[in-house]
């Protein structure tokens, strides 16, 4: 092969549909490759070899492949670590332009800056486009050119803004004559990677419009299909974001408002970096946690003696999410009724939750532990048995995942919430104050 090609390097967009930097690569002029890594520094850092996420992703890519296959192209899969793989594909490909879709992560920043300098070194463009979000990082800024730190006005710039420019998609399909005809090249199983099925089911790629129009009334009810459970599917591209958010547009403002906090805790991680590891506001990192490791571990395994924390724990541990108000109480129950760090929580969550998206994951945690952006002020803790009579008023979604509830094989609470919420209150108060 000696005609240069180009380069669509897929990530966190497994799609050929309206796909921002597959589009710029089919229109380059060159014939193109779609090339995924599998990448060994991140998946040598997953605990459970029968992970959902590495599993949903290998099957995305096997449907992939098979899309390519009948275009009379293919997909080339590597497994290794990002900046060697590039290595030797340069040694196989005639590459002289490479395109991707930007992510905000901290590591993954860091490995585009590397494999983009290694590109350099060989004269070869890399190309970096928006796709993941809908406004990228500097597209939503103050009226003096800063990041927003504070949901609400930035939500309201978000809205004004929003219009079909930033919502139309890329019209991919009508450049499919672009991919490089070439022989099929293999695809590395899951076993090869020391990794096995998860098993579980995966959620649907869509949502009706009927439960996006009633999703305002029906979100905060765990026992109810009242969520679009799209979180995978966002987390991985294999939805459009734009086509979703035209949807939102027009049957949901609440859930267009959801879309929007998604952008919103992209811009915080990318312009806030020290947020992966830090609280956002610093003087809470001054907070003289309990980290008691027995009740974290009770946290974990759903043995609280509050249903609704543990029926939710279960959930997650069982079938990899949960729903967004039952997160919501039991991140709030570690940080302020076990004055536990909120990092342990949000780590927890990462090795768990199928849809598992650094910035949502950290924004949400730091709003329940109050450190955050939007935070919740150290005052606020939430009630789990109110929230359960709530939300969840006749014990369904908690008879689901805890059968002993109401019986007396049900673990008493490890805590009172009275004390725990005094507790809480006073070590917030005392350390932010400086007493």
């Amino acid at each position: 092969m000696s005609e240069p090609v180009s380069v669509v390097w897929l990530r966190r967009d497994l799609r050929l549909h309206d796909n921002a930097a597959l589009y710029h690569a089919l229109t380059s002029g060159r014939k193109v490759i779609v090339l995924f890594i599998f990448d060994r520094l991140i998946l040598n850092q997953l605990d459970d070899r029968a992970d959902q996420r590495v599993e949903y992703i290998h099957t995305e890519i096997l449907d992939l492949h098979a899309q390519l296959r009948r275009l009379g192209s293919s997909m080339v899969v590597r497994y290794g670590e990002p900046i060697l793989v590039w290595q030797q594909l340069l040694s196989e490909f005639p590459v002289e332009e490479v395109f991707a879709n930007r992510d905000y992560e901290v590591y993954a920043k860091e490995r585009d800056q590397a494999v983009s300098g290694l590109l350099a070194e060989h004269g070869i463009a890399f190309q970096a486009y928006k796709d993941q979000a809908i406004f990228d990082h500097d597209e939503i800024l103050t009226g003096s050119n800063t990041p927003y730190t504070v949901f609400t006005p930035y939500s309201r710039k978000w809205l004004d803004k929003l219009n079909t420019f930033y919502l139309k998609s890329y019209p991919t399909e009508r450049y499919f004559d672009a991919f490089l005809p070439l022989d099929e090249q293999p695809v590395i199983g899951l076993e090869a990677m020391d990794f096995k099925p998860a098993q579980k089911p995966f959620p649907g790629k869509t949502v009706s419009d009927s439960l996006l129009k009633h999703y305002q009334q029906t979100r905060d009810f765990p026992a109810q299909k009242g969520t679009s459970e799209l979180s995978l599917h966002l987390r991985f591209g294999t939805i459009s974001i734009r086509e979703l958010a035209r949807q939102a547009q027009a049957a949901s403002a609440t859930y267009l408002n959801e879309l929007c906090w998604r952008d919103f805790y992209f811009q915080v991680l990318h312009h806030f970096p020290h947020v992966e590891r830090e609280s956002f506001r610093r003087e809470y990192d001054a907070i003289p946690w309990r980290n008691n490791e027995a009740e974290f571990e009770k946290w974990c395994n759903g043995q609280t003696g509050y249903p609704l924390v543990d029926a939710g724990m279960r959930q997650l541990n069982e079938s990899g999410w949960m729903h967004n108000r039952v997160r919501m109480v039991v991140a709030s129950f570690l940080c302020k009724h076990l004055l536990i760090d909120w990092r342990w929580g949000e780590a927890y969550f990462a090795k768990k939750l199928r849809d598992y998206d650094l910035s949502a994951n950290n924004g949400g945690w730091q709003w329940a532990a109050g450190t955050g952006t939007d935070a919740a002020p150290y005052f606020r803790v939430f009630n789990p048995t109110e929230q359960a009579k709530k939300f969840d008023p006749k014990g369904e979604y908690i008879r689901r995942w805890v059968p002993e509830y109401n019986s007396l094989g049900y673990v008493r609470p490890i805590v009172d919430h009275a004390m725990a919420r005094q507790r809480a209150i006073d070590t917030y108060r005392t350390t932010l104050k400086g007493e």
